[in-house]
């Protein structure tokens, strides 16, 4: 029995391992197919063999991008100093009422040093660098450091707050330089690459796309704007990198970031090259930007009402709703509800085209503008003005004669940009905390017209009537508040703080 069962067991080894040569050598002539199978594994194994997508000459992978780059990318600090008011805890809601009976405490200010900290690029070898103007304004020290660690003090060559772009330079020569390159060929979805030093990581690399092109922000940023939209990440830090595109070519110029935290959530935007090619051709000539002025306050786009009310036959064009008057626009006959759409034959696509187009005129320039006025085209000859570029200036009254309030000459440009009609006078930009013309309902944005019945135009004049007042004296403010397009004119006194 035992001999049986061991030449059983043999028997049965025996038997599966001929099977198995049998199904090895001898395979199914005509499978059946299997749809289900083939559908799923045949594609993945074909995707997992496919040749990888072929790259034109130009083109170049992330790192060696990034290794042409980086080298001319550096690291911003702008020392500048700031006037803050004191805090103190004599501000609490607490004390309002002391203060109320026994009078108000003067506010006093303190000088504060402040270090803005980004990222520029060097764009040739002579030593240019390109970077952001809201990192280097007022600046009075900048330094750099380049990607060996080498420190270069840098001088401020000119700076744009229209744009937001700066132009610096170190004395030093023969520095690796990134190229600009064609902004206007880049197509939505493209690669790109965003080189920064975000939060002080110096020289962080980052990938994304296009994500939109010509992009203009409802509220904030510079005056014009015409952004490369991009999810690559930019944090506080990235602003003046380089964005670039896959042939190692500049693009863009980070800017700003659209967040609700304070770091990125993939909207980033970015300067477009070829408007900073302009704005560096003219900040290496002339240390700023000449503009053109036509004199258009209102412009807006043609949406399918307007077209429909005014007989317009497409939605190009840029609809006026105000004349400024004694301008280019105004001595040329252009009047409210035209819509502008032809600039020297170049047709206006929309408002910010417009605001570009003008822009670029030379000042003294006559130009050709066609309007649609009534459903009737007619064109009119305009020379271009020059924008007045805006001038910060520093409060007027000395601290000894401090009567609570802040100004600056309220120029025409400055005018356009609160919406007011006057155009002449004081603006005041600051109304100090329970001083006497806060307790009296002085607000920032109102307008001084006249002190003393004597008319103010710059703040020279201001600053004369309080170096002839004594202690004790009293003014007489005649002042204009503007909103919503209604202007109020009302009087004040203030009294010479003793």
């Amino acid at each position: 029995m035992k001999k049986f069962l061991i030449i059983a067991t043999i028997a049965f080894f025996l038997g599966i391992f001929c099977a198995g040569l049998i199904l090895v050598y001898f395979p199914e002539k005509n499978p059946q197919h299997n749809f289900v199978q083939e559908s799923s594994s045949s594609l993945w194994t074909s995707n997992l063999n496919a040749a990888p997508a072929q790259r034109t000459a130009t083109e170049k992978d992330f790192a060696t991008i990034a290794e042409k780059v980086a080298p001319a990318v550096v690291y911003i600090e702008a020392e500048r100093v700031e006037m803050r008011k004191m805090r103190s805890l004599l501000e609490d809601p607490f004390f309002e009422d002391f203060w109320r009976f026994f009078g108000y405490p003067q506010e006093r200010e303190r000088e504060y040093r402040n270090v803005a900290r980004g990222t520029g690029f060097f764009i040739n070898q002579d030593g240019f660098i390109v970077t952001n103007h809201h990192i280097v304004e007022n600046a009075e020290r900048v330094e750099i450091t380049s990607l060996e660690e080498k420190n270069y003090k840098a001088k401020i060559i000119g700076t744009d707050p229209e744009t937001d772009l700066a132009l610096l330079k170190v004395d030093e020569k023969d520095h690796p330089y990134a190229e600009l390159g064609d902004s206007a060929t880049c197509r939505t979805g493209e690669w790109v690459l965003a080189i920064g030093n975000p939060f002080g990581l110096e020289h962080t690399v980052t990938a994304g796309i296009i994500s939109a092109k010509g992009r203009q922000l409802v509220s904030g940023g510079p005056r014009y704007q015409n952004f490369i939209q991009t999810d690559a990440a930019i944090n506080p830090g990235n602003s003046g990198g380089p964005l670039v595109n896959v042939r190692g070519e500049v693009v863009g110029i980070n800017s700003m970031i659209s967040t609700t935290s304070g770091g990125n959530i993939g909207i980033g935007f970015a300067i477009p090259s070829n408007l900073a090619k302009k704005i560096i051709k003219q900040l290496k000539e002339r240390g700023k930007v000449v503009r053109g002025y036509l004199g258009v306050r209102g412009i807006y786009p043609i949406d399918e009402q307007t077209q429909k009310n005014l007989k317009l036959k497409t939605k190009q064009g840029a609809l006026i709703q105000e004349i400024e008057p004694d301008t280019p626009a105004d001595k040329a006959g252009l009047k409210p509800y035209d819509v502008i759409v032809e600039v020297d034959g170049n047709p206006v696509k929309n408002p910010s085209d417009l605001q570009f187009k003008i822009a670029d005129i030379p000042p003294g320039s006559k130009v050709s503008i066609k309007v649609i006025r009534k459903g009737e085209e007619k064109i009119l000859t305009v020379k271009i003005a020059e924008l007045e570029p805006e001038q910060e200036q520093r409060p007027t009254p000395a601290p000894a004669k401090d009567i609570g309030i802040k100004v600056r000459e309220l120029t025409p440009s400055l005018a356009r940009r609160w919406g007011y009609r006057t155009q002449e006078g004081l603006i005041i930009t600051e109304v100090t905390r329970y001083s006497e013309a806060d307790r009296k309902g002085i607000a920032k944005g109102d307008i001084i017209l006249e002190v003393n019945q004597e008319k103010l135009e710059t703040t020279k004049d201001l600053e004369i009537i309080l170096k002839q007042a004594d202690p004790g004296d009293t003014m007489m403010l005649l002042l204009r508040r503007e909103s919503n397009g209604a202007i109020q004119d009302f009087i004040r006194t203030l009294s010479i703080p003793e």
